[in-house]
């Protein structure tokens, strides 16, 4: 019989709030160390917690992003335990009243992944180990408001734990619970796998710490199945723990042995009351959801006609998505809109390195006056693109970088047959197969007139004046 991985996933993800869970110090990240630092967070005594309405509204939002149950009464527990990074020697989460239970997230194979609980918590600090002998602590993330989303032991495989982050993280942008940015500790998951023998009971799990990227999930995901695997063919036991994954290394490796719930001796937080909601406000809280990344993805593709390939490289984060929405109104034509920011603007970001065409500092409305512009024919499609990069190089409008380049496109008629008799004097022998019906003598034509008008000719309105003037027998 083959092994079986079962994999079950924690993800903490900071809520976008201006300042922390229980006081009034801000959240930013890249302050400082200690700098946003008071009595409530940093644990003195007498200091005492109030909760940060902004984030219960943030929560609220997480939970219908994943089409959880909201309870109408939750309640804080600490959660005691010590290190040097937590003052107060607890950290102040829910425990057995969790603000909401359920919902899930449906992957592409059509299993869903079952969310048991997401519940409130607030940050510990942060501790730097390597420094020799020296441990340094900063408290600036201590307080910092999280949700923790933890999941049924769903999953079997590292791909599908890979894709459940990746969902996962798009419902939470989309809604505007958090900017998800691993890189500044916004997402943090912990992962726990077992392996089984198809059929069999579940195996003992072992959990996998602070994986700051899903690439490590997956790997760790792998090489952990690996090692426990190897241990039980050779009739040992797999025992459960807490492990830290070294990329570098390609390992897992002993922390500690893992607590149970009775090891953090979780009791009631004294100092909070009961979370207590209405129905309306759970209701308000749905309501005020905005559309999500799947939902965007059909009405693009149902009501605008785009492409499936289109619709998924405009929903590739929240910013990007309200950039083509707003340049489709503005310009009145979604699919020019969806072609020019997924192909030309996404190559410009990538390039530059940038997240998306707003830090290209082209702007939607000025997008959409380019769209005019090579719609109406001022300016080719080809000049169009000139002229959307001298936008972004000198952040002015279409018509000031078309004009700043002497691209605007030449619809005169009288100019453009100019061009086009000096074009067919000096090549006679394709006007005469022109003639004779051999229409691929339009390109020994077209080119000397686009080359003589530096490309500013309407390609439409030249080939139109050669038929014509052949056809004259001009």
């Amino acid at each position: 019989m083959s092994w079986e991985t079962v994999v079950g996933l924690e993800v903490h993800c900071q809520l976008a709030t201006r300042t922390k869970l229980f006081c009034a110090c801000p959240s930013e990240f890249g302050a400082p160390p200690n700098a946003n630092t008071c009595p409530v967070c940093t644990g003195q005594p007498g200091a005492l917690p109030a909760l940060n309405d902004a984030a219960i509204a943030l929560a609220l939002r997480a939970a219908a992003a994943v089409g959880a149950d909201v309870a109408e009464r939750s309640t804080f527990a600490r959660k005691n335990y010590f290190y040097c990074d937590l003052p107060k020697g607890y950290q102040i989460t829910q425990y057995d009243r969790p603000y909401c239970s359920g919902g899930g997230i449906d992957l592409d194979s059509g299993k869903r992944v079952r969310l048991l609980r997401i519940h409130l918590e607030e940050d510990a600090g942060k501790a730097i180990h390597d420094r020799g002998f020296e441990t340094l602590v900063d408290l600036n993330r201590a307080g910092v408001p999280l949700i923790e989303s933890v999941t049924l032991p769903d999953m079997r495989s590292s791909d599908e734990a890979f894709e459940y982050l990746v969902k996962l993280r798009e419902a939470f942008l989309f809604a505007g619970v958090s900017d998800c940015d691993m890189e500044k500790g916004s997402l943090r998951c912990d992962v726990n796998v077992s392996v089984r023998r198809e059929g069999e009971p579940l195996g003992v799990k072992v959990e996998l710490k602070n994986l700051n990227s899903f690439k490590n999930v997956r790997d760790s995901i792998e090489i952990e199945r690996a090692r426990q695997i190897a241990l039980l063919e050779r009739g040992e036991a797999v025992v459960q723990e807490t492990r830290t994954f070294d990329a570098d290394r390609g390992e897992t490796r002993t922390m500690r042995g893992k607590e149970d719930a009775e090891d953090y001796r979780y009791f009631p937080e004294p100092d909070l009351p009961v979370l207590a909601l209405t129905a309306g406000e759970i209701a308000h809280a749905r309501d005020a959801c905005p559309e999500l990344a799947p939902v965007k993805r059909a009405r693009y593709v149902d009501a605008l006609g785009l492409s499936e390939y289109d619709a998924g490289v405009l929903t590739a984060g929240p910013e990007i998505a309200a950039f083509f929405e707003q340049t489709a109104e503005a310009s009145g034509d979604p699919k020019a809109a969806a072609n020019w920011i997924a192909n030309e603007l996404s190559a410009m970001a990538t390039e530059a390195g940038a997240r998306g065409p707003a830090e290209l500092g082209v702007t939607p409305a000025g997008l959409a006056e380019l769209i005019g512009l090579v719609g109406g024919g001022d300016l080719s499609a080809t000049a169009g693109k000139k002229v959307l990069r001298h936008m972004a190089s000198e952040r002015v409008s279409a018509k000031d970088a078309a004009h700043a380049l002497g691209l605007t496109q030449v619809n005169d008629v009288a100019e453009i047959e100019g061009w086009v008799r000096a074009a067919m004097q000096r090549n006679e022998a394709a006007v005469a197969d022109l003639r004779a019906g051999k229409m691929k003598a339009l390109g020994a034509l077209i080119g000397p007139v686009m080359g003589a008008s530096k490309g500013r000719a309407n390609p439409a309105l030249v080939r139109e004046t050669i038929l014509r003037l052949s056809a004259e027998g001009a």
